[in-house]
């Protein structure tokens, strides 16, 4: 990691994990295989996240529309992510990760919802770095999650419809308290953002590999980061220069 990339670390990563299908299918292998493969790539980018100072990652693990998948492929998805879980715990407190989802939590499967219920808890309380799950996630479906909240508060009269700005909305997302994105970052070069994240995102910088998720390792991660390290964020302002005298 050059200095430069050093002194511009985003505080958040979020990531969309693309490629698992098509890494098994190129071996010859079953498509579970490919999503045990990329449980690798999800323990290598948390160590590099925790090494180069980036405190909050997301990584969109499950979206609501992954649902529709065989059912045998989204059981053993949901088996996974209870082995990832209780494997990965240890680690969680050594390095002080505090694990939050975000996501129709209440979709999941018992024995997942309970391993998750249980390691949320035991993490509330740490502060060093942040991991956060999108689990039967989608963007379309929390904003209108948000809306109808803040709706049904304006219905009761607990809200005033002109006081409705974007930080009332904030709070009414999965996301409530965590910063947005700075970076994201999406294997298998697809070029679309699949329904996540769409208003936390708005200012986020994108980086695109073609490198399949099974494969995405620690250097590729200092990649993404030494890219985003090189770009001017302006936030849709433009730099005035002073005018010499």
């Amino acid at each position: 990691m050059t200095d430069k990339t050093k002194d511009k670390i985003p505080v958040h990563v979020a990531i969309i994990m693309d490629g698992n299908g098509r890494w098994a299918r190129q071996r010859g292998l079953s498509r579970i295989e490919g999503h045990r493969a990329g449980a690798k790539s999800v323990k290598a980018v948390m160590k590099a996240c925790r090494e180069a100072g980036v405190r909050y990652l997301t990584l969109y693990a499950f979206s609501t529309e992954n649902w529709s998948r065989p059912k045998r492929e989204v059981i053993g998805l949901m088996d996974l992510l209870v082995k990832f879980i209780n494997e990965n715990e240890p680690e969680l407190h050594k390095n002080r990760i505090r694990l939050r989802t975000i996501g129709r939590f209440n979709d999941l499967p018992a024995a997942a919802q309970f391993v998750l219920r249980r390691v949320i808890k035991a993490t509330e309380s740490y502060d060093r770095h942040h991991l956060i799950l999108a689990l039967s996630y989608g963007a379309r479906d929390e904003v209108t999650q948000a809306a109808r909240a803040i709706a049904q508060k304006v219905k009761n009269g607990e809200l005033n419809p002109e006081q409705i700005d974007e930080a009332t909305v904030a709070r009414h997302l999965f996301t409530e308290g965590i910063p947005d994105p700075d970076l994201l970052i999406r294997t298998s070069g697809e070029m679309r953002l699949s329904n996540f994240l769409l208003w936390q995102l708005s200012y986020a910088e994108f980086y695109v590999t073609g490198t399949l998720w099974p494969d995405f390792r620690e250097q590729d991660f200092l990649k993404a980061l030494a890219a985003y390290a090189g770009r001017e964020r302006r936030f849709g302002k433009v730099e005035m220069k002073k005018q010499s005298e």
